[in-house]
């Protein structure tokens, strides 16, 4: 990690915009999208971490609860951009995930219905496995937010 405020981000991750004010106040993220490849990715910084300096739980499970749906945004031409709000989540953390660390993930869409989409992913740290997650979301109205490109 970098000394001064801009984390080291990998090649070809680029700033994803997020709505709303809680995930701004939590990201930044960062999305790489090439062809099939989605992956969606944040440096844990110490305002992430837990007094052991460990990535809190919490954190995790907001990046899983954006992993998914952005997933589904980019993969899913039958969903499209809209708003997914979260059904159900289920989380395994796997690994501690230490200050500094990458986190990146990946989601897959399982299933599109009528209302509804099932969708589950992995996430490493530093290459290191850390998080599986599934959730499942009600598909919404259409979003008029802009999607990073790359």
């Amino acid at each position: 990690m970098t000394t001064d405020s801009a984390p080291d981000i990998p090649a070809g991750f680029h700033p994803l915009p997020m709505g709303g004010p809680f995930m701004s106040n939590v990201g930044p993220l960062y999305v790489r999208h090439e062809g099939p490849l989605v992956q969606v990715g944040f440096r844990v910084e110490p305002r992430h971490t837990n007094p052991l300096e460990i990535c809190h739980g919490g954190m995790l499970a907001s990046f899983a609860d954006m992993l998914l749906p952005i997933s589904v945004h980019r993969k899913s031409a039958e969903v499209g951009l809209r708003f997914l709000p979260t059904i159900s989540l289920q989380l395994d953390y796997l690994a501690a995930v230490p200050l500094g660390a990458w986190v990146q993930g990946e989601g897959e869409v399982l299933r599109v219905t009528r209302s509804l989409v099932f969708a589950q992913g992995t996430a490493t740290a530093d290459g290191v496995p850390c998080l599986r997650v599934s959730g499942i979301f009600k598909i919404g109205p259409a979003l008029k937010l802009p999607v990073a490109e790359g």
